[in-house]
């Protein structure tokens, strides 16, 4: 196991091959993928034959990046998982995303490995610039985004291949982002 950060409460390792059940339970929620796939759960082909092989990829490709399993220190258990990679649509960014199972949702498990991962980002990789976004109705999201310092800079609407093909108004969504200098004034 390749761990790459510990927290108070999360250890933030890589993932392997057959982590994919644990990840298609975690997309089985229509809850957890509301924001995601309005609902939709992603199939076990496709983490076997698409997600898993490019997050392995990414490590190799890129030490520090990627998508990391997120799991609670004291027992082990599966909580979703964080990723720090590039970003798909701005390329002077890197992204932060998260995606917890509902009962780990409200302990500020969000806020905590969300904050690792911008610390290992601009202390540990010296990024310069992190964005985040999600869907202008997720809330609590949002709500972690502000937590962690960054700033909302702006909306948008996914391209139809990025989500789904709904009308615009599914795809309104809300970028967040923070510098290197304005996560240094907060870290004093």
């Amino acid at each position: 196991m390749h761990i790459l950060l510990e927290t108070g409460r999360l250890r933030l390792r890589r993932f392997a091959v057959d982590d994919a059940d644990l990840l298609v339970a975690l997309d089985a929620d229509p809850e957890v993928m509301r924001y995601i796939t309005y609902g939709q759960p992603t199939p076990r082909s496709a983490y076997v034959e698409t997600y898993l092989p490019r997050w392995l990829a990414i490590y190799r490709a890129q030490p520090g990046l990627g998508y990391f399993a997120a799991e609670r220190r004291d027992t082990g258990e599966f909580l979703g998982w964080f990723h720090l990679r590039d970003d798909r649509i701005e390329p002077e960014y890197v992204e932060l995303g998260y995606r917890l199972q509902r009962s780990a949702w409200g302990h500020g498990y969000a806020t905590e490995g969300a904050r690792a991962l911008l610390q290992h980002g601009f202390n540990g990789l010296g990024l310069a610039r992190i964005s985040a976004r999600t869907l202008l109705g997720n809330l609590a999201s949002q709500h972690v985004m502000q937590k962690c310092g960054l700033r909302r800079v702006g909306e948008f609407v996914y391209v139809q291949d990025v989500i789904d093909r709904r009308g615009e108004a599914a795809r309104a969504a809300v970028k967040y982002a923070i510098t290197r200098p304005e996560w240094d004034a907060l870290s004093r």
